[in-house]
């Protein structure tokens, strides 16, 4: 199967590269794309060199799918080229996730949507996937009314130069470019993405409005805080969850512990529950803290962390792009 990585060179696109060779998806060809600047760079796949190569080679090249991790601007205007010389795209962008016409997939939950028209493919915000695996077992048991969330987001969502600058300044350094509008290091900014008119990010309203989509339900009402923080290995959620009926924990703990996808750490006595240092390059979305909302019937409080390079970006796609070959939709 011929396979085109758009956006190799980038800190999500040599993720996917990472999880194409781990995962042994039944890579025949690669095609590392990238813009005009990063053409005739090598990047490494399986132990081999590849040189990247442009848009309109790529298109030549007839993948079979085409994994985009090059910002949103660049799929609104190559996605549809790919698209119409018959190669199916699973975009990481936000550009095509909110779009009516295009699915917005995290496989565990609507995969099985997917026919061979669907040629683009959104994948949703890491902050997202995260949280709706989690969610998706218990709203199928107890039906989810109400999510407040607030994240805990690595500076690697922002990407290599959001990592630099918090490196340089841990290292004291005066002098680099600066990604946030404030220090990182020893700071927190409850600041991602822009600012909306409803005071608002958009990061936030990615969160409530992919979740609903995603769930396919529209009842589930999603209020939420994102947060950066100085960390590298992965975003943290804390979630409080409204149900309709109610649960028992140890069957809530059962429930997640049974997901394929979902590792349940929550063995307080033990000092055990996820962190960003743990969940640092696995595919799995860890959940811990799970207890009793005290002060609400039927709600429940959980903290979930993913690394968002992996399940959060990277190795969505992938698992796509393995649905999607699994079931000869490309």
């Amino acid at each position: 199967m011929k396979v085109a990585v758009v956006g190799a060179t980038g800190l999500v696109g040599g993720e996917i590269l990472k999880v194409l060779a781990e995962r042994n998806f039944p890579v025949s060809e690669l095609i590392p794309v990238a813009s005009e600047r990063s053409i005739g760079k090598k990047v490494s796949f399986k132990g081999k060199d590849y040189e990247v190569v442009g848009y309109d080679t790529a298109i030549a090249m007839k993948p079979n799918v085409a994994i985009f991790s090059a910002g949103g601007g660049t799929s609104l205007a190559i996605a549809p080229k790919f698209a119409e010389a018959g190669i199916t795209v699973v975009d990481n962008s936000s550009a095509w996730r909110m779009d009516p016409t295009k699915k917005l997939v995290v496989p565990e939950i609507n995969a099985s949507t997917l026919t061979p028209e669907d040629k683009i493919i959104a994948n949703p915000n890491c902050s997202t996937i995260q949280m709706v695996v989690v969610m998706n077992p218990l709203h199928k048991k107890y039906k989810i009314k109400r999510v407040v969330v607030s994240t805990y987001q690595s500076v690697t969502g922002t990407g290599k130069a959001a990592v630099d600058q918090l490196f340089n300044e841990r290292a004291g350094k005066t002098e680099y470019d600066k990604v946030y509008p404030h220090k990182i290091d020893l700071n927190v900014l409850p600041h991602i993405d822009v600012f909306l008119d409803n005071g608002y990010t958009k990061e936030e309203m990615k969160m409530v409005n992919e979740t609903k989509k995603i769930m396919m339900d529209d009842s589930i009402q999603v209020t939420a805080t994102t947060v950066r923080i100085p960390t590298i290995g992965g975003h943290s959620e804390s979630v409080n969850i409204e149900f309709e009926n109610d649960f028992d924990l140890d069957e809530v703990r059962s429930l997640l512990a049974q997901e394929e996808g979902i590792i349940v750490q929550d063995d307080p006595k033990n000092f055990l529950y996820p962190m960003p240092i743990t969940a640092h390059g696995k595919d799995e979305v860890f959940v811990g803290r799970i207890r009793r909302d005290e002060t609400q019937a039927n709600t429940l409080n959980l903290w979930i962390v993913a690394d968002n390079l992996r399940k959060g970006a990277a190795t969505n796609a992938v698992q796509i792009a393995e649905y999607l070959a699994k079931h000869h939709l490309i």
